[in-house]
């Protein structure tokens, strides 16, 4: 080929948004988000389910680097019981990670604060860039919507950040009958442009971006005994002060799924 075809053939892929994959020093920010481990559940191979979804990060984290990883909820099945011993996988990491209550996590506040060192309501700022992790249940495992008081006071705190990144295990919509409905709190994400997206477990059948004001993604499941017919995790990546790009990982198949940029 000559170089000017070459040139005029680099020019037009630009022009479509074709860009080189991301590598350790071009990436801002890189991080995961798995949820619905079950630890404990009954008929499931919690201990192996636990054992790889650290296996994973920690080789997603040496071959192309991790910020951090986020656990969105269902960390245990129900009982308290359980809670050290998740704590005990989660902590093998080596490197930080953040967690979130679902509604299979039968945890008070206090037990919350004493086994995590921090409030079921949380937030974090990594460098330029900052996450909040939003409680949607109690005790009982009931689906509730999250305090949106308190997420617009993190969200106005934050304004002046390239991206933030919301958690939450339970959904603000009904896109499936495992989900609640909270009209106010779009209303609320609107109001914040460096809100890039929000990210949700709870319902294991779903692996793909949604819409809710914002950018909303699944990530199927790591655990339990139902949902998409895989074991994964989501791959998130801040690519500039304006662009994110983000994929769902087949770790069995080595398969990326519903690649999206935001």
């Amino acid at each position: 080929m000559l170089r000017r075809e070459f040139l005029q053939l680099s020019a037009g892929l630009v022009a479509f948004g074709c860009q080189q994959p991301s590598t350790k020093s071009s990436r801002r920010l890189r991080f995961a988000v798995a949820s619905d481990g079950h630890y404990g559940q009954a008929k499931t191979d919690y201990k192996t389910y636990h054992e790889n979804i650290i296996k994973y990060f920690k080789q997603e984290r040496a071959e192309k680097g991790l910020d951090f990883v986020v656990f969105n909820g269902d960390l245990f099945h129900d009982n308290i019981q359980f809670l050290p011993e998740v704590k005990q996988y989660f902590d093998q990491l080596g490197f930080p990670y953040y967690v979130t209550r679902g509604n299979h996590d039968h945890v008070t506040p206090a037990q919350w604060r004493e086994t995590w060192g921090y409030d079921l309501n949380h937030s974090v700022e990594i460098g330029k860039n900052a996450i909040i992790l939003a409680d949607t249940s109690n005790e009982k495992g009931e689906y509730l919507c999250p305090d949106i008081p308190w997420i617009d006071a993190q969200l106005a705190k934050f304004t002046k950040k390239e991206h933030v990144f919301l958690f939450m295990h339970i959904p603000a919509k009904l896109w499936s009958e495992h989900g609640t409905t909270c009209p106010e709190l779009e209303k609320t994400l609107a109001k914040y442009p460096n809100l890039r997206a929000m990210f949700h477990g709870h319902d294991h059948a779903i692996d793909m971006g949604k819409t809710l004001s914002k950018p909303a993604f699944f990530d199927g499941h790591f655990g339990g005994n139902w949902g998409v017919d895989y074991k994964g995790y989501r791959i998130v990546e801040a690519r500039s002060s304006s662009s994110c790009y983000t994929f769902q990982w087949n770790p069995d198949k080595q398969l990326k799924i519903n690649e999206q940029v935001f």
